[in-house]
């Protein structure tokens, strides 16, 4: 019997490797590098057919995001409640207007997380003696953070959804990458040396991952 074809949304860019995640709705979205052909494309996706399959179930499965007025939202760690009003976080309650919500939220939490993990990042940095050379909030879905060869560390928005625990782990996992690009076993003996019990958090980060279909 003949496979059926997977489909997916396309997206390249001057990224170097293929990766691909599955949204809300379960659709199938592949980037790619520019000079990647479709046929090579379409075989990549084909391999992780398996993947996918498991992971539009845990999709299915997941509590689907509520951020009407009384929800409670956990922000690195802390519980807010959302009411309607202009964008911003007010003690313990989180402002959200009426009409585009989950676009005011997100702008939000990207200002949110530009504090958050920008300081948890010089925290560290300072503490363990890192040099790295800046740090921007992007609205990556296929990870938490990156760190390129110049030092330049990049965070998801999405990570506000993390525990505090696990938001450390991802500024201590790009941190020393500023000292291994790769992640050799000397990447993780540097990482085990800050944060004992990364393996813990690191295994919870999977199970957290269905906020990166979020907003």
């Amino acid at each position: 019997m003949e496979e059926t074809e997977i489909q997916y949304t396309l997206i390249r860019s001057a990224r170097k490797t293929l990766s691909l995640s599955v949204d809300r709705e379960g659709g199938v979205v592949v980037r790619a590098p520019r000079g990647v052909g479709v046929r090579e494309i379409s075989a990549f996706v084909r391999r992780h057919a398996r993947w996918i399959e498991k992971r539009r179930a845990a999709l299915a499965a997941a509590p689907v995001p509520d951020f009407t007025d009384g929800a409670i939202l956990t922000l690195y760690g802390r519980r807010y409640t959302v009411a309607a009003g202009r964008t911003r976080i007010g003690g313990d309650t989180v402002y959200l207007p009426a009409e585009g919500r989950e676009r005011a939220l997100a702008a939000l939490l990207k200002r949110l997380a530009k504090d958050y993990m920008g300081n948890l990042t010089a925290i560290y940095a300072e503490r363990y003696g890192f040099s790295y050379q800046s740090v921007r909030i992007t609205s990556a879905r296929g990870r938490w953070g990156s760190c390129n060869a110049n030092g330049a560390i990049a965070f998801s928005f999405r990570t506000a959804f993390l525990s505090e625990a696990q938001a450390r782990y991802v500024a201590v996992h790009e941190l020393c990458h500023t000292r291994h690009l790769d992640h050799s076993p000397a990447f993780w003996r540097e990482v085990e040396e800050i944060l004992p019990d990364y393996a813990a958090i690191r295994a919870s980060l999977r199970a957290a991952s269905v906020v990166m279909t979020w907003l």
